[in-house]
């Protein structure tokens, strides 16, 4: 992409209202554009990063065998007075009529309208365990809306739904949400570690929240920090095998990891006081298993093998893709701008022509773009007839791990600059090296 030709309405001073800053960030990198009070327009930038954080959600609840469908944003209110929670759940559900006098509802959540879909298809134990989930656009009226996406109204949210015959398979597909959610953070360049935390209004007994660890997060917590050093890194992990996924669970829960909601200081103290860490989170998904609490109370049931019939056990786990751009900056910036992991950044490298117009750095700049794209690198290229220190500011503003650096000096001898983002550490090398110093870094991506 030339930057000549893109819409990247950058802001040079700081936004008043923004107080955090992934929200300072974000407005001035150009991603987002406040349109109501917590309600923001995706702009180029930030859409890019959304989709890709999108992708890496999709491809990793497909790896966990989980089943991609797509709900209505608008749901009947019928439906949550069967399961008791329309008049329970709060000012925050947006409530509506339509024009024949139906209430209806924003969705903030999708427990009850899954629940009407497997009950209206699903009758025997033979079609279990199913785990089903979507991508989609949520709204919850937040008395006061904040941080900009972090506490937004309207949000994007992975929220996934399984169905099982009996405890020991929900309780199989909770730790299979819980690895599959901690490989696609590790994704994204975070270490979310898995907290017990409380239910809330989903119900249940069972939940964990996943949290990064920040000094802006909402919620206190309290921790091991060896936590922080677990990984999943390359482990080939077979979703199938209920004892090798419950091992990688303990593994990642059996520290001391809990927020402020369930927190138990005798427990804690027993943490060895140099590993005993108190800080703040910011909460980037939750999983739950809450049983029968709805196939109760909407008669989702299914016929068992000895022919008895059963409400289904369920659970519903949810990741906020569009809280995680916000959750990935406050992780990962400095003083100049956003760092952005390789995982999710909107571009995988910049291309800074020092000197527009000369016929050697145009030149060398076209065919380095050519030669990336050949490799499925789409660059930004900065090709604006802009002082360099310009260009630069808007490279490390906007965060991309990589920069290009074209000049006629450099390229006197033949050389261009590579610099990382993240270290600052520079090199230089021929363009064909650089070309191929940045596919080998994206290789497998």
């Amino acid at each position: 992409m030339r930057l000549s030709r893109y819409f990247l309405p950058v802001l040079k001073e700081n936004p008043a209202e923004a107080q955090i800053v992934s929200h300072r960030y974000m407005l001035r990198a150009g991603m987002i554009k406040q349109q109501a009070a917590g309600i923001y327009s995706w702009l180029p930038l930030g859409f890019r990063v959304l989709r890709r954080i999108e992708e890496i959600v999709h491809q990793e609840q497909v790896r966990a065998g989980h089943i991609p469908l797509l709900m209505p944003t608008l749901q009947p209110a019928d439906l949550w007075r069967e399961s008791g929670r329309y008049d329970d759940y709060g000012e925050e559900m947006l409530r509506i009529r339509d024009r024949h006098g139906r209430d209806m509802l924003y969705g903030p959540t999708n427990e009850e309208m899954i629940t009407d879909i497997f009950r209206s298809h699903v009758s025997s134990y033979k079609d279990l365990p199913l785990t089903l989930y979507h991508i989609q656009w949520k709204f919850r009226d937040e008395v006061r809306p904040r941080f900009g996406v972090m506490r937004g109204r309207e949000f994007l949210m992975k929220d996934g739904y399984n169905f099982d015959v009996d405890r020991d398979a929900a309780l199989h597909a909770y730790n299979r949400h819980m690895v599959s959610y901690l490989r696609t953070y590790e994704r994204m360049g975070l270490t979310a570690i898995p907290m017990r935390a409380a239910s809330g209004p989903i119900g249940g007994d069972n939940t964990h929240e996943f949290l990064v660890l920040a000094q802006t997060g909402e919620s206190e917590v309290f921790y091991d920090d060896r936590v922080t050093g677990l990984k999943l890194g390359a482990r080939d992990i077979d979703y199938d095998d209920r004892d090798q996924v419950a091992k990688v669970c303990e593994e990642f829960t059996t520290l001391y990891a809990r927020t402020d909601e369930t927190h138990d200081e005798a427990v804690f103290d027993q943490v060895p006081e140099a590993h005993r860490k108190v800080g703040r989170g910011i909460e980037v998904g939750q999983i739950f298993y809450f049983g029968t609490k709805y196939s109760e109370a909407m008669g989702a049931t299914v016929v068992t093998k000895d022919g008895s019939r059963v409400p289904v056990e369920m659970g519903s786990h949810g990741i906020g893709v569009s809280r995680l751009l916000g959750a990935i900056i406050e992780a990962s910036h400095d003083d100049k701008g956003i760092i952005w992991p390789e995982g999710v950044t909107p571009f995988p490298v910049g291309i800074v022509n020092l000197k527009q117009g000369d016929g050697a750095a145009d030149a060398a700049c076209e065919g380095l773009y050519k030669a990336l794209r050949a490799q499925g690198l789409e660059a930004l290229y900065d090709d604006r007839d802009e002082r360099a220190g310009a260009k630069f500011a808007t490279m490390d503003l906007i965060g991309l791990p990589w920069r290009i650096t074209v000049g006629p000096r450099g390229l006197a001898n033949g050389v261009v600059e590579v610099t990382s983002r993240r270290t600052g550490d520079s090199e230089e090398m021929s363009p064909e090296a650089a070309v191929a110093r940045i596919a080998q870094i994206y290789a497998g991506r």
